[in-house]
């Protein structure tokens, strides 16, 4: 399926959704939760994450950890989950407005149960990926590139599909 028509499609179930507005709070709260938990399984899974779907539900709901997982899995769940809740939050504000302090603020987060220390600032290093000849830039261009970023995020907002702008 080509962009376009991927596009098309995504519409099309925004369009459904919203023709089911306004959902009672039981309903908002239901979806809310159902995407808290799928989308942290699935964005941890890709980086190697151990937990399945209901290990990741057990340890959200419950509180509970897995016995024989990594610890630093089950850090990674409530620290996604964290950063999800604040994205939600932030999404839902008015006006909304992208910002290196938000972006910072999901980073830390994210990673404040997992290493502290690098939580909510820019690397001071140099980075490589595994399997790719790609070098990502210095760490000394990091913060300028990421202004940019926020720049033209909040430039082309209005005016790019929210599936392009978050690509």
């Amino acid at each position: 399926m080509d962009i376009q028509n991927l596009i098309k499609k995504i519409d099309e179930y925004k369009a459904l959704i919203d023709s089911r507005r306004p959902l009672v709070p039981e309903e908002a709260k239901e979806l809310d939760a159902y995407f808290r938990i799928g989308s942290t399984y699935a964005s941890n899974a890709l980086e190697g994450n151990t937990l399945t779907l209901s290990e990741t539900k057990v340890i959200l709901e419950d509180g509970l950890t897995v016995g024989g997982k990594p610890m630093r899995d089950c850090y990674e769940a409530v620290g996604h989950t964290r950063a999800y809740d604040y994205m939600l939050e932030a999404a839902r504000s008015e006006p909304f407005v992208f910002s290196e302090d938000m972006i910072l603020r999901l980073h830390k987060l994210f990673y404040q149960g997992i290493e502290p220390e690098k939580a909510g600032v820019y690397r001071g290093y140099q980075v490589f990926i595994t399997g790719t000849e790609y070098v990502p830039p210095a760490a000394a261009e990091v913060p300028a590139l990421m202004k940019r970023l926020v720049g033209e995020l909040n430039d082309k907002w209005d005016s790019v599909h929210p599936v392009r702008l978050a690509a």
